[in-house]
């Protein structure tokens, strides 16, 4: 495993709508932390913290989410921008007037993670974005599966997708830093603090 310096994440959290559940659980944006983007570099950097490559994905522009599984993003080339946190169905504001979701920014070099059940799609691409999905390695030492979901069901069934997803566990490794690093110790703690 290559040595990095440690970056401090942004930390922010995506409320519930009434189709997505979103997470307890925040995003975790590390802002140019890979000088070399290369798929090798990716790859040795973050797989020995038991973060699986999934797959080289370019835009997506169809927001879903996973109840199944974490998601770990390391930007090869490029830039986008994504939508979080929105079924296509939600309004623009939640009954108290803030806004559904939000958006994020991201480029080459930038590596984030997505709890299970934050919805995400891509808006707008520029320089032939390119990331690697990463996702924990399973109990048994398999790579992770992921279910399908976009955030069409009715809203009775979102409560049932975010028990689903507070089910899983908390990875014990960042993906960047190892067990040193911010993601175990601040899920743990959001996740202890929450109702």
């Amino acid at each position: 495993m290559r040595s990095l310096d440690q970056i401090e994440p942004e930390a922010f959290w995506i409320s519930p709508t009434p189709h997505v559940p979103n997470s307890k659980l925040p995003v975790l944006v590390y802002r140019n932390a890979l000088q070399d983007t290369s798929q090798e570099n990716i790859l040795d950097t973050i797989e020995p913290n038991d973060w699986l490559k999934g797959g080289r994905f370019t835009t997506y522009k169809k927001a879903h989410f996973h109840t199944t599984v974490h998601e770990c993003y390391a930007v090869i080339q490029g830039r986008t921008t994504y939508q979080l946190g929105k079924s296509p169905i939600d309004t623009d504001f939640n009954n108290e007037g803030q806004e559904n979701g939000r958006k994020l920014s991201v480029q080459k070099g930038d590596v984030f993670v997505l709890p299970a059940g934050i919805s995400h799609c891509s808006l707008e691409s520029e320089g032939d974005y390119e990331y690697i999905g990463l996702y924990p390695r399973e109990p048994s030492g398999a790579k992770a599966r992921f279910d399908m979901n976009y955030g069409l069901q009715p809203e009775h069934e979102t409560a049932e997708l975010a028990a689903k997803c507070d089910r899983l566990p908390i990875p014990a490794l960042d993906p960047l830093y190892g067990q040193d690093g911010p993601l175990p110790k601040l899920w743990r703690e959001t996740f202890e603090r929450s109702p």
